[in-house]
């Protein structure tokens, strides 16, 4: 039997579970699957929009039914993060890599300290391209450790939010994905391992379905 009754509407916005989701997010990045596409819909749109309430946060959206390639990932992030357009590659300058450090400040107001990246549908570019989508992954998790163990600037706090279905959980799965290690470019170690001694990006898998109306959360 479903862990989730049925009501009129989408009982995930019936509970109170966001804020014990949320949590999951102080250490790590989260990989939240579900087999059913309204369950993945109601829990992406209420989970950003519970973030976007909390002090010092900034959320970044992703709407990964239309990310198939760099052109198209690119497009998303340069309309989310405020800064020069992007060059259509993962690092150097004007990279995905240089924007995901970046940080907007404006007058009169502090700059965030924590930023979620919200990935619906993350599955569409594990179809298209694993390999882009796990050198995506790879920076965003990257650019995270280094925030937290390497840079000197003020402390911004990444975490992504990765959700998709059974692609996504197959994906998971792999212990080359980038879910489960850095990404490796044959030139000796990973380079993100390097940078921030950190041994593997900190994930931790979720499933949706296990969502309760009574309790929340179902451990």
């Amino acid at each position: 039997m479903s862990a989730l009754p049925r009501h009129h509407g989408n009982p995930l916005f019936l509970t109170d579970w966001q804020p014990e989701v949320a949590t999951l997010l102080d250490e790590h990045h989260l990989i939240a699957a579900s087999s059913m596409p309204r369950r993945r819909l109601g829990f992406a749109a209420s989970l950003a929009q519970f973030l976007e309430s909390l002090r010092d946060a900034e959320v970044c959206v992703f709407y990964g039914r239309f990310i198939r390639d760099i052109e198209s990932f690119c497009h998303q992030l340069e309309r989310a993060i405020p800064g020069e357009p992007l060059e259509r590659r993962i690092d150097g300058p004007r990279s995905v890599a240089s924007l995901l450090r970046s940080r907007q400040t404006f007058p009169g107001r502090a700059p965030a300290k924590f930023r979620y990246y919200v990935w619906h549908d993350a599955d569409t570019l594990v179809r298209a391209d694993h390999n882009l989508f796990g050198r995506l992954v790879d920076t965003i998790a990257g650019v995270a450790a280094e925030s937290e163990y390497v840079s000197d600037d003020a402390l911004l706090i990444h975490r992504g939010v990765f959700i998709g279905g059974s692609v996504l959980e197959a994906y998971a799965d792999d212990p080359r994905g980038q879910f489960q290690s850095w990404y490796l470019d044959g030139h000796g170690d990973p380079f993100w391992q390097v940078v921030t001694g950190v041994d593997r990006p900190p994930m931790q898998r979720f499933s949706i379905d296990s969502l309760d109306e009574r309790t929340g959360l179902v451990q």
